[in-house]
């Protein structure tokens, strides 16, 4: 186990983290895209409203429990408005709060005090956990400071230590924290705020990050996938929650399935909303993952006129009353400029929609900072000589199990 897991403490990841603002189960749609547009890995915390309460109005652990509602993303949302009583009124859809929409689920956050191992915070995460929520301090002066140096297995004196503070030994197993809390103020951590830390700590993580994925493990085979000429819709029957991603696929003569494409929350989080749910509701995957542009025969999307102040941030149809093109510039997917490609059979499938993909060859650090350049919740996996056909899905749990392993008796060869 690598000394980073074991001498570090949450506190270290919260440094310069803002204080969390509630969304409130009360708020419409419309109001959730847009915080969701500012968020990490794509969705936003649901929280039931805070009762007034007597003493103080200071709430325990288990009532600010009891009232997260779950993680809303934006597939979720996509889905939501793909819908054919929401494509036939916009307007009404765009209002409906979002306890309506939220697939409710109190176990994907946990509340953590900020001495709490990074080890335990990890076991937590690789169990499902998705959200740490942790109390804001002023000054925090815990067991370790971000990036701590270690020294014989013994950490040493924090410098804005004052000299009468105790010395820490390698013997502590619970470390307490010094800092004073701000009552109801926290911050919340997400993985990629986990992945982004351990990046930075990889030179304490040798020799795991050159190994590759295939020997490590991290490749998970249990993804979901659409045939390309099924109906985009489809993937709201498989709705995926771990990554919240369904792979576009072809077959191949040989059996093989080859990506074309993927429908996730990951390309959908600053999208076309709009757009996006009609192209779901109408368009086969494979449409909806390469656009009309290349199509024969271009689908025609009618005027989705919603609320002046939706249009406003940029997420609706707009005013004009010229029906448009379809396309996946119109939605406005995430681009991966990475893996834009000339080649016969792929070229129309690649560009902004295309998928994000790694090698089952490519080393650990390799695809850590490829989910992190690109604010991915996922990679794909395909062969080593072959970038088309798809073997799995390394996702933010994957990745936690892989660092968390002993790493294996030989380094894999290098990409």
């Amino acid at each position: 186990m690598a000394s980073v897991f074991l001498y570090h403490v949450v506190g270290d990841l919260t440094v310069g983290k803002p204080e969390l603002v509630e969304f409130e189960e009360s708020e419409t749609v419309e109001s959730a895209i847009r915080a969701i547009g500012e968020c990490t890995e794509g969705g936003i915390t649901v929280w039931k409203k805070r009762c007034l309460m007597g003493g103080g109005g200071v709430e325990d652990c288990e009532t600010r429990r009891q009232r997260f509602v779950g993680i809303l993303n934006s597939m979720d949302i996509v889905a939501f408005l793909a819908r054919e009583e929401c494509l036939g009124d916009q307007e009404k859809a765009m209002r409906t709060p979002v306890s309506e929409v939220v697939l409710p689920n109190n176990s994907l956050l946990r509340e953590l005090d900020p001495a709490t191992r990074l080890i335990d915070a990890l076991e937590m995460m690789k169990q499902g956990v998705k959200r740490l929520l942790v109390p804001k301090s002023v000054g925090w002066k815990g067991m370790s400071k971000r990036f701590s140096i270690l020294y014989n297995g013994k950490w040493l004196k924090n410098i804005e230590a004052s000299s009468s503070s105790s010395n820490l030994n390698s013997s502590s197993t619970r470390p307490s924290s010094s800092s004073t809390f701000q009552e109801n103020k926290f911050c919340c951590l997400s993985r990629e705020d986990v992945i982004r830390f351990l990046i930075m700590c990889l030179g304490a993580l040798a020799p795991l990050p050159l190994c590759s994925i295939s020997s490590l493990g991290a490749i998970n085979p249990n993804y979901l996938s659409i045939d390309a000429s099924s109906p985009a819709f489809a993937v709201t029957q498989k709705y995926p929650q771990d990554p919240s991603a369904v792979a576009v696929v072809e077959a191949t003569s040989e059996g093989q399935l080859k990506i074309i494409g993927e429908i996730s929350a990951y390309k959908l989080w600053k999208c076309d909303y709009v757009a996006a749910a009609w192209a779901l509701a109408n368009l086969s995957a494979g449409q909806f993952v390469m656009g009309s542009e290349e199509n024969v025969t271009p689908r025609i999307i009618p005027d989705l006129s919603i609320s002046s102040a939706f249009e406003e941030n940029g997420f609706g149809g707009g005013g004009n009353p010229r029906p448009k093109k379809f396309s996946s510039r119109s939605i406005g997917f995430v681009g991966n400029v990475a893996n834009t490609t000339i080649g016969a059979g792929r070229n129309m499938y690649r560009g902004r929609s295309a998928p994000l993909t790694c090698k089952v060859s490519s080393s650990l650090a390799a695809v850590m900072a490829q989910m992190l350049s690109h604010r991915a919740t996922h990679v794909w996996v395909t062969e080593a000589d072959n970038e088309d056909v798809l073997v799995g899905v390394v996702g933010y749990a994957d990745i936690l199990a892989a660092v968390t392993k002993q790493p294996p008796t030989a380094v894999a060869a290098s990409l």
